[in-house]
This record gives structure tokens, C-alpha cells and sequence, in this order.
């Protein structure tokens, strides 16, 4: 009889131990416990050093307290017919006065919040044409955040924030909308080529006009210098030989000029002049038909005024 006790009290103990060892468990920080009791809810346990009735109380299941971020997919189609994925990221936490709530009434909050998203998407990207769409990321992401902070609150759940991230396409309108883009740029890169072009053209005109402007106040400078010269040169002449007149020096200053241009075509080795014969008396000839030219220029002037 001692025998058979002592042997039940060996098979009991591990049993013993194992169950005290059941009794007592701990509840990290930022999780929470919940206990029930043959199937019932019982409490919460909140993080800390906790004990439960052995096989009558169980940890029914666990809930974090921590922000959590649910990825999700959505296809819909555009206002103007173009079929896009828009990536959505939910920030979500489970209440800490409403942990009864998130772990009773929901079975699955990632798939209700998943199915929230997708009706607020296709509800407004519909009505937005696909250039405005990426403008408007923004205010999708607002939507989606009021409408599942609305519902998913009284579930125990606080949206946090909403973002959209991306928004995806077709390869073949991506394509043709980077097309167009650089079609635009090149566009707007040659109408400011022909802009350049033109302010080059007409500066280089201005400077041409300065150019010749200037040129010309220097050739009458010079021939005013010229004339200056010639009648003090005249003046000179007249003083120094008597019974000379104006019209002789202008035949010596004539002949003058008429061998100092053929003494400097000569001097140039890469003229092409040709040099008709003629005889001196051609110099009277040309003095004679200056002078008439200048007598006819004068007549002409006068009849004028």
C-alpha cells in the first residue's frame, strides 16, 4: 500500500509542477491577452506577470498595441478609360480601451480594411481624368482615411494614416505619356533655339548698323579732313606762285593721286587690274569731266531750291 502511494505521488508531482507552471504567464508591452473561462470572456490582460486557472481559464488569443501597416493593390480605371494599379498603405492600431471590440467583432480586420480601400478607390478614381490622377494622390488618401476611421472605429481599430504611394499604369500609357512629355520638351527647347536665333540675328544687325553708322561718320570726318587740307594746300599754292589758280592746283592734286594709286597697284603682286594705254592728256579728260560734274551737281541744286 506505501508502495503504490509513494508511486502516485512520483507520477503525480511532474503533473504538479507542470500545472503550477501553467498557471502563471506574461504579457509583453505593447500586447494584450485575452482570458476566458470554459469559453467565455473572462478579462484583459494588460502587460505585466498574470496567473489563470488551470484548465478552467485559457489565453484565448493576443493583440499588439503597436501601429501596423497593411499593403494593398487596388486595379480601377480612370475617367478617360485608362486601367491603373493604385498602391495604398494603411497605418492602423487596435484601441486600448476597445481590445475587446477588435478581438469579438472582427475575424479578419486586415480584409475588411482591405475591402474598405478598394470601395473608396474605385468610388474616386473614376472620376479623375489619369494626368489629374497624380495630383489628386493626395486627396484619395484623405478619403480613404475618413472612411475607414468612420467604420473601422467602432471595430476597435484607429486609422492612423493613409498614403498613396504609387500609381501604376499600363506599360503601353506609360510609355506614350513619357512620349508625349518628351515630345513637349523638345517642343519648348526649339521655340527657345529660335528665340536665341533671333536675338543673335538682330543684335548682330544692331552692331552692323553701329558698324556702318560709324564707318560712314568716319569717311565724312575724312573727307572733311581731306577738303580742309586741300584748301589750305590751295591757299599755300596760290601765295607761293603767282598767277596759279584753284583750278590748276586741283589738276596737280588730280595727277598726284592718279600715280600714287597706280604706284600702289603696282606694288601688289595679286592684282588682276588691267592697265589699258592711254596718253597723258586722258588726265585732262578726267579733271574735265569731274569739274562738269561737279558745275552740273550745282545747277541742279540751285534749280532745286
Amino acid at each position: 500500500m506505501e508502495v503504490f502511494i509513494i508511486v502516485c505521488l512520483f507520477c503525480l508531482l511532474p503533473l504538479a509542477v507542470i500545472i503550477f507552471f501553467l498557471t502563471f504567464f506574461i504579457v509583453e508591452q505593447q500586447s494584450v491577452f485575452i482570458v476566458e473561462t470554459f469559453g467565455k470572456f473572462s478579462y484583459i490582460a494588460n502587460p505585466g506577470l498574470h496567473f489563470k486557472i488551470p484548465l478552467v481559464q485559457r489565453i484565448a488569443g493576443k493583440l499588439s498595441l503597436r501601429v501596423m501597416q497593411l499593403d494593398m493593390k487596388a486595379e480601377t480605371k480612370t475617367k478617360d478609360n485608362v486601367f491603373v494599379n493604385v498602391i495604398i498603405s494603411v497605418q492602423y492600431y487596435v484601441l486600448s480601451d476597445k481590445v475587446y471590440d477588435a478581438y469579438y467583432k472582427l475575424n479578419s480586420p486586415d480584409r475588411q480594411i482591405n475591402s474598405y480601400v478598394f470601395d473608396v478607390v474605385r468610388a474616386r478614381v473614376p472620376s479623375i481624368n489619369l494626368d489629374d490622377l497624380f495630383e489628386k494622390k493626395d486627396e484619395i488618401a484623405i478619403a480613404v482615411k475618413e472612411e475607414l476611421n468612420e467604420t473601422m472605429n467602432s471595430f476597435g481599430f484607429a486609422i492612423l494614416n493613409a498614403l498613396v504611394t504609387d500609381i501604376e499604369p499600363d506599360k503601353k500609357v506609360k510609355e506614350a505619356m513619357n512620349e508625349i512629355n518628351a515630345a513637349q520638351r523638345m517642343r519648348v527647347a526649339a521655340s527657345e533655339k529660335g528665340e536665341a536665333d533671333r536675338i543673335l540675328k538682330v543684335k548682330s544687325a544692331e552692331a552692323d548698323a553701329q558698324s556702318k553708322a560709324l564707318q560712314g561718320k568716319g569717311i565724312a570726318d575724312q573727307r572733311k579732313a581731306i577738303i580742309e587740307g586741300l584748301k589750305d594746300s590751295v591757299e599755300d599754292f596760290k601765295n607761293s606762285i603767282q598767277g596759279s589758280t584753284a583750278q590748276d592746283v586741283m589738276n596737280l592734286v588730280l595727277v598726284t593721286q592718279y600715280f600714287d594709286t597706280l604706284k600702289e597697284m603696282g606694288q601688289s603682286g595679286h592684282t588682276n587690274t588691267i592697265l589699258l594705254p592711254h596718253s597723258p592728256g586722258a588726265i585732262s579728260d578726267i579733271s574735265a569731266q569731274i569739274r562738269e560734274a561737279i558745275i552740273t551737281g550745282n545747277r541742279i541744286n540751285d534749280v532745286s531750291k
